[in-house]
């Protein structure tokens, strides 16, 4: 079984504390409908978890989702606002309307400058970031999104609700 190749660190998105028994890290694509199916799951996780779980979010774009690299910069250039769940909520949220547009409407929405996010996204502000996200991703033997790792190992079974919350249960415990 994969193992995650960087540990998580500073420079990740985390929810949850630092010392949570479980670190649950989701390599996903904003883009990807898996990935949307998912997030529901997580949530759902982290409420039952509660302080036994921490949640970190890697970016994983997939090259055939046109939006997927502009959502997850859109999401960087909100995290420098404060505001990286919120804005990776929304894009979730609001993936069957991904466009350019739309990053630009939920900026507004969450009090951030559209303009400066729209100057980032052409700069190349974020590639650098996600990038890293990737390699790590690759390292880590992440071919597709979701990819889930639990305590840094990868969890190779369905992301169903019922089969995350054994794995988890079973970290717990150990």
């Amino acid at each position: 079984m994969a193992k995650l190749s960087v540990a998580v660190n500073e420079q990740d998105q985390v929810q949850g504390p630092a010392d949570a028994p479980v670190t649950l890290v989701e390599y996903g694509d904003y883009q990807c409908p898996t990935c949307g199916d998912a997030y529901p799951i997580v949530k759902r996780l982290q409420k039952h978890f509660g302080n036994k779980l921490r949640f970190a979010h890697r970016n994983f774009p997939l090259p055939q989702h046109d939006f997927a690299e502009p959502a997850a910069e859109t999401a960087l250039f909100a995290a420098k606002g404060g505001k990286f769940w919120e804005m990776h909520d929304a894009l979730y949220e609001n993936q069957a309307r991904m466009d350019d547009e739309l990053f630009s409407e939920l900026a507004e929405e969450l009090g951030l400058n559209a303009d400066d996010l729209n100057k980032a996204l052409l700069k190349g502000t974020f590639e650098p970031r996600i990038e890293a996200d990737m390699e790590s991703g690759e390292e880590s033997g992440v071919h597709g999104t979701p990819t889930f790792f639990i305590n840094g190992q990868q969890h190779a079974g369905s992301f169903a609700y019922e089969n995350l919350v054994k794995a988890i249960e079973a970290e717990i415990k150990s």
